[in-house]
């Protein structure tokens, strides 16, 4: 078969994501940087103009987005709804971090699952000339969130794990990996794509008022034990799997994550500021998915961004 011939892309994006942008648009000649005027009027309601708008009418035309705050979201959404709009041949929303994915279900009467919300207003994206839009997210929190979208739109989940699966093998042959889940619901999410890879499984026990973290299966003994999940938080949990692992015999602890949210500055207890924290984690990697995140850990150790970039880039051509 013939394969298909490559489009060319008219790539938009939101202020935080400028950065992240151009590296998905130095993947390839093929994808065209654009820009939107992202002004408030004194109000500070937005007062948003598209440049070039003329130019986008059968073109295929993306939009990089970042939810990190309720502040932005409604700003971008505006400009979400308004692009397909614009007699595009194609649109697509790249999200990398679906960030209400934690707030998935009802435990009691009352709660508000925010991520069937969130999911709602993305699928209320108008069709364009060439049909429902293409939502892409990475690494999305729990697996049935890909069913919250409606039939509006074409939700794409993707997974950073590959670019997590290149860096380890350019690790020193001497570090014996294996890889570590820091709950039953990561192992699932993961493991099949990790599955070359001796794998340890922690859990959360409840002792009284107190929960902790013991080890399931597996066992990290003279190995550089690396935890694997899709978001941090505070960093609470993988903190205490790195000490039961090192309690365990793991020679070096390291930690990736797609989404390192981090708030508060919470990655600040992982640097390295003396010999212990040096001890605790290896490497620490994240993604680009929260641009925010990546400016606030540039050059500080253990942390390295693995870029998305190439992924997004590939993404756009489906």
């Amino acid at each position: 078969m013939e394969k298909p011939k490559k489009k060319t892309v008219l790539l938009f994006y939101c202020v935080e994501t400028e950065e992240l942008a151009r590296k998905v648009a130095a993947q390839s000649n093929l994808i065209q940087l654009q820009s939107i005027n992202w002004r408030s009027f004194d109000d500070g309601f937005p007062n948003l103009f598209i440049n070039n708008a003329h130019d986008i009418r059968g073109q295929h035309v993306a939009f990089l987005a970042s939810f990190s705050s309720t502040s932005v979201i409604f700003e971008q959404l505006s400009v979400i709804y308004a692009l397909p709009m614009l007699f595009a041949a194609s649109f697509t929303v790249v999200l990398p971090f679906f960030p209400t994915g934690s707030f998935e279900r009802m435990e009691e009467e009352g709660d508000v699952a925010t991520a069937f919300t969130l999911a709602r207003m993305l699928s209320n994206i108008p069709i364009s000339r060439g049909g429902p839009t293409s939502v892409v997210i990475y690494d999305i929190h729990a697996l049935q969130e890909r069913f919250y979208f409606g039939d509006t739109v074409l939700p794409l989940f993707e997974t950073g794990i590959p670019l997590l699966k290149q860096r380890l093998h350019q690790l020193p042959e001497s570090d014996k990996i294996v890889v570590a889940f820091p709950d039953d619901g990561a192992w699932k999410r993961f493991h099949k794509l990790l599955d070359h890879f001796p794998t340890v499984i922690c859990n959360k026990v409840r002792e009284g008022d107190k929960r902790y973290v013991r080890i399931k299966e597996g066992d990290p003994s003279g190995c550089h034990v690396v935890i694997v999940d899709d978001l941090i938080q505070s960093g609470g949990t993988l903190i205490e799997c790195q000490k039961v692992l090192a309690a365990h015999g793991a020679a070096k602890v390291s930690a990736y994550v797609t989404h390192g949210v981090f708030p508060k500055k919470s990655w600040e207890r992982f640097l390295h500021k003396n010999d212990e924290t040096e001890k605790a984690f290896t490497h620490f990697w994240i993604t680009d998915s929260c641009p925010l995140t990546v400016k606030s850990i540039a050059n500080k150790a253990p942390f390295e961004v693995l870029s998305l970039a190439g992924s997004i880039a590939d993404a756009l051509q489906i």
